[in-house]
């Protein structure tokens, strides 16, 4: 035991720890330890060709001009930066003298140094808070373009149903635009200004030990940043992907407490807060688990940067700067004092020592650059969907006649959606030889066929799962058409009433004019008076007498009763005036003398209407009934005194 502690010295096992964890490093690399190397085909995430143009395309967003204020806040960094480091070659300079002025016990020149110095602080300390300012500020600027533009194509047409509905290759977006969004931009600014000044340092401390030393000594530091920079970019190859997948993990977990949040009532009546915990903690424990990975990998990587770009950087400064001074035969220093090389050597060295730091800062700033590509690589994939969405297309996961106990003819295989099938008509409804199938290609009926004018209300019914909602859903331009020709009225004119009505945040004339605003109200000449009219028209005038003013706020998902809340929905569609509307059980939690005021109001003013109901008393307020029996099979037929009313 004795031969063998002497050579257990701290020196040796701190040796032996690093070569084995630097081992254990690469071992993994080679091995699928992390679950994003079990997935399926992903975007790539890595510093590459690939992440230069992806950056190079985002930037162009948020900086759409050569001049613009985030140019300015750009060039403000870069001169901050290079004011910074010609301040710290003075503070080294009259760091020298001062403790030479100390050395040679000097007080005259030591308090003309001091005063200087004490003098230049306040500009030092501009200089150093301008920098913060143009960072922050380029921060902020950047995502308010970036998310400005990402918004603009999100809520463009249907585009954020069309996400979350037909295509299913984002699950998350409200992270991505969100905490990503803020992310990434927070990392280029940051990625910037950690380049920008390590690059000036080293131009500068070049030039400066250049003529000092020779240029020997910055070309060994040179030659050991590319070596080191090299080896240290291809172990740092996983945080790229591991962010991705961390990103990911967070949407999954932020989804699945707001749904709890969304659906808390109908949860509460299941009492399933033990269900919902389990899922939660099952979720949230995915998360846990990929970051313990996470933590340990960038431990690893972050004891091997050190020694790398820290300390042997710093090593190897001393070896420079050592040369001139330990050769004693070194021209530079033969006729040279003890105070004088002293002085030399402090400068130097210091110089030769700021220089290894900022190689060094250079060298750890491939790590941030690795980080970042994780975030453009979910920043570019969010914009090619939205691009590729506002064009049209989707990609989901079409079902096939191959699922077990599934006719072969009730799904769509090679059909894909048709963008020119629709036609506009002002006062028609047809549908020609149109196959009714969800954006999975589920085909619910092969082939529809009817046809609606103006002024014959349709009644729509069906047991559960016929495909009353999805022949909304395609009348809407929500859902897309797989052949055929659906003719219909252009976008204004056709209004949709759901069961469960959307109260949106503001105002009671918020509620009844949505989603027009004042401004498009008065616009439109409709008076505070007329919309007065409408509550009426839906016995809602007492709200507005209880709550003393169009103008005021409440939050009115939990102030107006479910009949309430259904009846505001129908004055919002006599302030609308469509020519067509769409009724989807809208009156479902209304009175039913109520509800025929409301019927025969709509004719009054017509408005033709497609209903969803199960009550018998609304047959009277149609000429025609669609019904699906749920088999692939309908009838389109009109109403007369034969026909046979079924429901409630």
């Amino acid at each position: 035991m004795a031969a063998i502690s002497k050579y257990l010295t701290a020196k040796n096992s701190s040796i032996a720890g690093g070569v084995l964890l630097l081992l254990y490093i690469l071992k993994q690399r080679r091995r699928p330890l992390f679950e994003w190397q079990k997935e399926g085909k992903k975007e790539r995430a890595a510093v590459d060709k690939l992440f230069f143009l992806r950056i190079y395309r985002i930037l162009r967003i948020m900086t759409p001009r050569f001049l613009c204020m985030e140019t300015g806040y750009m060039v403000l960094i870069a001169v901050m930066l290079v004011t910074r480091t010609y301040c710290d070659v003075w503070m080294i300079q009259n760091g020298t003298m001062i403790e030479s002025a100390i050395i040679g016990r000097s007080a005259k020149d030591f308090k003309t140094y001091l005063m200087g110095f004490l003098k230049f602080i306040p500009a030092i300390a501009l200089v150093n808070n301008l920098l913060k300012l143009g960072i922050n500020e380029l921060k902020l600027r950047f995502r308010e373009r970036l998310t400005q533009y990402l918004y603009d194509q999100y809520l463009q047409g249907y585009t954020y149903y069309k996400m979350g509905n037909l295509d299913n290759r984002i699950s998350n977006p409200d992270q991505l635009l969100t905490q990503d969004v803020e992310k990434f931009c927070n990392s280029v600014v940051d990625l910037y200004s950690n380049l920008s000044k390590p690059l000036l340092d080293i131009g500068l401390y070049i030039f400066k030990l250049t003529s000092a030393i020779g240029a020997q000594g910055p070309t060994i530091m040179m030659a050991y940043l590319i070596i080191s920079g090299l080896f240290l970019t291809r172990l740092r190859r996983p945080i790229a992907k591991m962010t991705v997948t961390e990103q990911r993990y967070e949407g999954e977990y932020r989804y699945v407490n707001s749904r709890l949040i969304t659906n808390s009532e109908e949860i509460a009546f299941y009492n399933g807060n033990l269900r919902e915990k389990q899922t939660i903690h099952s979720t949230f424990q995915k998360l846990v688990d990929h970051l313990h990975k996470f933590i340990f990998f960038r431990f690893s990587m972050g004891f091997v940067d050190s020694v790398i770009a820290k300390y042997i950087a710093t090593g190897v400064g001393y070896l420079v700067v050592s040369r001139p001074f330990l050769d004693l035969s070194h021209p530079r220093h033969l006729h040279t004092s003890q105070s004088e090389l002293m002085e030399d050597y402090y400068q130097s060295g210091r110089m030769l020592l700021r220089l290894s730091q900022a190689l060094g800062r250079i060298v750890l700033a491939g790590r941030d650059m690795t980080r970042l590509s994780g975030f453009t690589s979910r920043i570019a994939e969010l914009m090619k969907v939205l691009k590729e969405l506002n064009a049209g297309k989707y990609e989901r996961t079409m079902v096939t006649q191959q699922e077990k106990g599934i006719p072969k003819q009730a799904f769509l295989t090679k059909t894909k959606p048709s963008s020119n099938a629709m036609t506009q008509d002002a006062f028609l409804f047809r549908f020609d030889h149109t196959p009714l199938a969800t954006p999975n290609g589920e085909i619910l009926i092969k082939d529809l066929s009817f046809e609606v004018m103006s002024g014959a209300n349709v009644l729509v019914c069906g047991p559960n799962g016929c495909g009353k909602s999805s022949l909304f859903r395609v009348l809407g331009g929500l859902w897309p058409l797989f052949g055929g020709e659906l003719t219909k009225p252009e976008r204004g004119k056709l209004f949709y009433v759901p069961q469960r009505p959307y109260m949106t945040l503001g105002s009671l004339r918020d509620q009844v004019i949505y989603p027009d605003t004042f401004e498009e109200q008065n616009r439109k000449g409709i008076s505070d008076q007329v919309l007065k009219e409408y509550l009426d028209n839906v016995q809602l005038g007492h709200i507005l007498e209880r709550e003393g003013s169009w103008d005021m706020v409440q939050d009115w998902m939990d102030v107006l009763s479910g009949g309430e809340k259904q009846r505001m929905a129908m004055a919002r569609l006599f302030y609308h005036k469509p020519q067509f509307a769409i009724l989807d059980e809208c009156t479902s939690a209304v009175s039913v003398d109520v509800e025929d005021f409301i019927y025969s109001h709509c004719r009054t003013v017509g408005i033709t209407l497609f209903t969803v109901s199960h009550r018998k008393s609304l047959w009277k307020h149609h000429k025609f009934y669609l019904h699906m029996d749920g088999r692939g099979n309908y009838e389109f037929k009109p109403i007369t005194e034969e026909t046979v009313e079924f429901g409630s």
